[in-house]
């Protein structure tokens, strides 16, 4: 049994009994944040009071969130689900103007505006005795549901994950609890083996020749590389796609991907998808579509929050004055 162990570096928010709302994150309605993570600097995770929703999801499925009254829709694959405190959990990237929003307002006690799910087809789970789980940067998050439910289903479960260095690792301890073997890959040696991710299925594969399927969640990139890695090896690999999605519900066509030369849409007939099927060409170039617009946005909120900032400052020294 193959098992790489890192520490988890998690700082994580304690309830607050009168917490203060923080930019249009009201307390009186919404969906309460009732835990956070912070795994990193970009990194945090949001474990988020919600019931009904809690009791419903399954793995592969997502969620539409929208942080405040005036927010954007932005879905957010699940990353984990507990039915008996009645929560879902959210691992979120602090890359754009709302991730890096919600990163600066969301805390405990704090509400989501909205929070629409579960969406999408729950992965199939069962029919194979022996499964890789690949997990690349944010997608460790999410693949962690789909190994413990493989192995729930009585597969032998290999984990394989990828970060960029030791510092940057999470959930290791939920990881080994599921995965009959762990295998840590890192960009720059820190842990695990030294390079992509790719190279440890590789090495999975060639401890395990009779591997049923391969799960993989991770950037396009990432899941591109999976594909030509298992390629040769006539496995059966499916992939969480992440398109440029609005609605959540197929009707704005902003997720369409090409699968086998048709059109899917990724919120109604995904997100998995067989990945030898998936035409990535195409959906790398529609994911850098609004890369402008996304710049722009970001780059007006730093503007906003500078100048709230410096307002902020100069009450503060009039009052000092006074």
């Amino acid at each position: 049994m193959a098992k790489d162990n890192g520490q988890t570096r998690a700082k994580k928010d304690e309830p607050s009994d009168s917490p203060e709302p923080r930019n249009g994150l009201e307390l009186g309605s919404g969906f309460e944040i009732v835990a956070r993570e912070d795994f990193s600097d970009v990194t945090y995770l949001l474990e988020i009071l919600h019931p009904a929703m809690a009791k419903a999801a399954k793995p592969g499925q997502f969620v539409i969130v929208i942080a405040h009254e005036h927010g954007e829709r932005i879905p957010l694959t699940i990353a984990d689900f507990d039915r008996d405190r009645g929560t879902v959990t959210l691992v979120i990237q602090a890359v754009g103007k709302t991730t890096r929003e919600m990163q600066q307002n969301c805390r405990v006690g704090t509400k989501l505006f909205g929070l629409v799910g579960p969406m999408g087809v729950p992965s199939h789970i069962g029919g194979a005795a022996k499964v890789i789980c690949v997990g690349g940067g944010l997608g460790v998050a999410p693949i962690l549901p789909q190994a413990r439910a493989w192995k729930e289903s009585g597969a032998y479960v290999i984990g394989v994950v990828g970060f960029r260095s030791k510092e940057l690792m999470f959930w290791d301890d939920k990881f080994n609890r599921y995965c009959d073997e762990f295998i840590v890959c890192s960009d720059d040696g820190s842990i695990g083996i030294k390079g992509l991710i790719t190279l440890g299925i590789e090495q999975a594969i060639q401890r395990h020749p009779d591997i049923d399927e391969v799960v993989a969640i991770g950037p396009p990139i990432m899941m591109k590389a999976c594909a030509e890695t298992t390629r040769p090896h006539g496995i059966k690999t499916v992939v969480s796609l992440n398109p440029i999605m609005v609605d959540g519900t197929g009707m704005c066509g902003g997720c369409r991907v090409s699968v086998e030369g048709k059109m899917k849409f990724g919120c109604v007939d995904g997100a998995d998808f067989e990945v030898h099927k998936v035409d990535f060409d195409e959906l790398l170039l529609r994911l850098s579509r609004f890369v402008p617009k996304e710049k722009e946005a970001l780059e007006q909120w730093q503007k906003d929050c500078r100048i709230q900032q410096q307002a902020g400052e100069l009450i503060d020294q009039q009052s000092s004055q006074s």
